[in-house]
């Protein structure tokens, strides 16, 4: 039960982390054209307890002009890769609690 547990634990923390990384994406997209905006970005390192944990900070890498250094397109491809990643990890929680709904069910058999 511990190894179940601790999949959906993981999964959820992959979660959260996918979450975390949207919210940074979305402010790199909605200030993409505000002058001297630093693009955030989202750094993945592995939990205390397993799983993952994410930090976000700022790039600071100005342009030459003191515009903006968000780039649209990386961003749009930030914004795919994070579907995909937190659709996976939502696929092993869903996973994990079907597991512990059958093991809790031959537990009461």
């Amino acid at each position: 039960m511990m190894a179940i547990t601790a999949a959906i634990n993981s999964a959820a923390s992959g979660m959260y982390a996918q979450q975390r990384r949207l919210a940074a994406t979305a402010d790199n997209i909605a200030n993409a054209l505000s002058a001297g905006y630093d693009r955030r970005d989202t750094r993945f390192t592995t939990g205390s307890a397993g799983g993952v944990a994410a930090t976000v900070t700022s790039a600071q890498a100005q342009t030459m002009d003191e515009g903006t250094n968000v780039d649209l397109a990386t961003e749009i491809l930030t914004l795919v890769e994070t579907e995909i990643s937190f659709k996976a990890n939502a696929s092993a929680f869903e996973t994990g609690a079907d597991l512990w709904d059958v093991l809790m069910s031959i537990k009461r058999d």
